[in-house]
């Protein structure tokens, strides 16, 4: 890895290890099927074009593309695990879906097609990168003025320390083991202080609360928790 790539080789390295996991309900990547209707209605209810044309950033097995693409926007999903691409586009084939999959680094595409889409999801992708105000500043390049931008990370403080990797990793076993590293999680502060040196607008921001007890998780509205998802837009036509 060199500074110019923004790429994690471990963490490549092991979501292709994970690969054949991404549509197992039941196996350990299952939460994400558990929050993924919750996450998908965060986006969609605010997007503003009628059939947008979405990008979804470090999309993996193509969870979420596809639960954009059922809601009626036109997908591109790039990531940089090919065996992950490659069960997302044999899921997406399998069920009718036509989802553009593609291997790039977000900032490649920024320089191929800047102001190219309606909206861009990046959830569960910034904690994976050694420069993650680098990635979000290419969203925002990829976005048409007026458009939207989503992103989903994990705080950085002792209480995402505690439940989010120690019980959520270790004893819960909601996530793979090793699957976030403390000191590259993300304080919400920093990511609206990146976005706004990019010129995008914060918007909202909702917290996905986990209970142990019927493990299920709710959406808590304007609060900045352990699991948080934030949309911005970038100014201009139909903002």
């Amino acid at each position: 890895m060199t500074e110019t790539t923004n790429i994690d080789a471990a963490e490549i390295a092991h979501f292709n290890r994970l690969a054949q996991l991404w549509w197992d309900p039941h196996g350990k990547m299952g939460q994400l099927h558990v929050i993924n209707p919750l996450r998908t209605g965060f986006i969609m209810d605010r997007v503003t074009t009628p059939r947008p044309r979405m990008l979804d950033v470090g999309c993996g097995g193509g969870i979420l593309a596809e639960a954009l693409q059922r809601r009626g926007a036109r997908v591109t999903g790039i990531d940089l695990s090919q065996m992950s691409l490659e069960i997302a586009r044999e899921h997406a084939a399998d069920n009718g879906l036509d989802i553009d999959y593609r291997y790039s680094r977000v900032e490649d595409l920024a320089q191929q097609e800047p102001a190219g889409f309606d909206a861009v999801t990046c959830m569960e992708m910034l904690e994976h990168v050694p420069e993650p105000a680098r990635v979000i500043e290419a969203c925002a390049r990829l976005l048409k003025p007026g458009g939207q931008v989503f992103f989903s990370t994990i705080n950085r403080n002792l209480k995402a320390f505690a439940f989010a990797i120690v019980a959520g990793e270790y004893i819960l076993g909601l996530l793979p083991r090793g699957t976030h590293s403390y000191r590259k999680l993300i304080r919400p502060g920093e990511m609206r202080a990146w976005a706004g040196a990019c010129g995008l607008q914060f918007i909202a921001v909702d917290s996905l609360m986990y209970n142990p007890i019927t493990r299920s998780f709710r959406v808590a509205r304007d609060r900045e928790d352990i699991n948080y998802m934030a949309c911005f837009a970038k100014p201009g036509a139909g903002a």
